[in-house]
């Protein structure tokens, strides 16, 4: 269904609407934060933090742990979306940041991992292992095209036929 969802979104700015809708309903985690997607293509994703108050911290910038959940976030989906979220777990395993600016305005993630790159990185090396382990990078823009921050963002992707949840 999601990946349907984000396909529409591609062509339809109704679609985006109900797809930011059913996301911070799916996860309610993130839907205090209102991350929306902006921007939507076949290989990439734009994911837009607006500075409202749920995202400030005590200095009135956007905290250090909302950014952190926007590059998770927009990492996180553009996997499920190539990989398809009903045949591979997806695991945050190791989240790093550097801050470079404090957010003072509405910030912006962009991440790019095409389908070509899912094949090659993810789907080809899980034929013969377990699990794959990825570091994918972002950067977090204000409007005036500044880096606010970086992300690393490591995941553990596996098969769910391989996930094991009893010791």
């Amino acid at each position: 269904m999601l990946h349907q969802l984000l396909q529409k979104s591609i062509k339809s700015k109704f679609y985006l609407w109900i797809t930011n809708r059913v996301l911070w309903w799916k996860i309610p985690f993130n839907a205090p934060h209102a991350i929306r997607i902006s921007a939507i293509d076949e290989e990439s994703l734009k994911l837009t933090l607006p500075f409202i108050r749920k995202n400030k911290n005590h200095i009135n910038s956007i905290h250090a742990c909302a950014l952190a959940t926007a590059c998770e976030y927009v990492t996180g989906l553009q996997l499920a979306r190539g990989l398809g979220a009903d045949k591979y777990r997806l695991i945050l395993r190791e989240i790093k940041m550097e801050y470079l600016w404090q957010a003072k305005m509405e910030v912006s993630v962009y991440f790019k991992y095409s389908q070509k790159d899912i094949q090659e990185e993810i789907i080809f090396p899980l034929q013969s292992e377990n699990a794959v382990i990825r570091t994918l990078e972002t950067e977090v823009k204000n409007k005036l095209n500044e880096i606010i921050c970086k992300g690393t963002i490591t995941w553990q992707i596996k098969k769910w036929i391989n996930v094991k949840t009893k010791r």
